[in-house]
């Protein structure tokens, strides 16, 4: 044996002895002793998890619980919309009805009996009261500025006593008188075939039309428009009377065409409006023109 190995063989000896003391310390019995102190400690963990994991459940079944209901009350809705739509719709015939009752009223001077109402508007006399009773709750006091009213033994729509002031005031303006036939003839002349002069109003007529052309100038119906070529003046219609015709524009004017004249009427209408479209084409002109 060299030096150099007698000098390292008490370093491994030293070193062997350390390891044997080691060996010695850990006995088995420490060794199981730490595996079983982790075993509890994993045990409390899988407890852990597994309340955990059965709060998760309890939770699902809670939202499954209330989307349940949600789905409960959804249905109850559905439901209570369709007893709506049905009751609605079983109303409407009543509904239509009590329209119809309102516009008749609405149209008669008179008051109208419940006979009266069943026949125009083709109904049984259990229809019309419901319709009736339907109507008054939309005219109670308060709601409407019409009341609903029973006079001499039928119905009258009558105005609300708390617009009598301002009925007063309406009502005391002066009212355009209601044309005579000879006005409503002339003015219609005018209507269809303006500008038109007085002579060939008078010609269409067959009378003159000077009182009923004056009476219409007066009261804002026509106007003049000029010169015809023989001096005479030309009218036109104005905008009140579109206003009191309900009319936008002159397009508006009901078509000739669909009117249906007897022969007798047609053949006079043709001779008038003959000799109107000679003079206008440069025939001798009457006197006046």
């Amino acid at each position: 044996m060299s030096e150099q190995d007698a000098g390292e063989q008490p370093v491994q000896d030293v070193e062997e002895a350390e390891q044997l003391d080691v060996a010695e310390d850990v006995q088995p019995e420490d060794v199981e002793d730490g595996v079983e102190g982790e075993e509890p400690e994993v045990a409390v963990e899988d407890a852990e998890v597994a309340a955990v994991e059965s709060e998760v459940a309890a939770g699902d079944a809670e939202v499954a619980a209330g989307e349940a209901e949600v789905a409960a009350g959804e249905a109850e809705v559905a439901a209570g919309e369709a007893e709506v739509a049905a009751a609605e719709e079983a109303a409407d015939p009543i509904e239509a009805l009590a329209g119809v009752v309102e516009a008749l009223l609405f149209l008669s001077p008179d008051p109208l009996s419940t006979g009266e109402l069943a026949d125009a508007a083709e109904a049984d006399e259990q229809s019309l009261a419901a319709a009736i009773e339907l109507l008054r709750e939309r005219l109670a006091p308060g709601q409407r500025g019409l009341r609903l009213r029973e006079l001499a033994g039928g119905y009258v729509l009558a105005s609300d006593p708390a617009a009598e002031s301002a009925a007063r005031r309406l009502f005391s303006r002066p009212r355009l008188a209601t044309l005579t036939p000879a006005q409503a003839e002339t003015l219609a002349i005018v209507a269809y075939m303006q500008p038109v002069s007085r002579p060939e109003i008078g010609r269409i007529r067959g009378v003159s039309a000077d009182s009923a052309a004056a009476t219409l100038l007066e009261r804002g119906l026509i106007e003049e428009s000029g010169r015809s070529q023989f001096g005479a003046a030309l009218y036109r219609t104005t905008s009140l009377f579109l206003k009191l015709f309900g009319m936008g524009s002159l397009k508006e004017l009901p078509d000739v065409s669909q009117w249906d004249p007897s022969p007798e009427e047609q053949a006079d209408l043709r001779d008038r409006l003959l000799r109107a479209g000679d003079a206008r084409s440069g025939g001798s002109p009457t006197a006046g023109e």
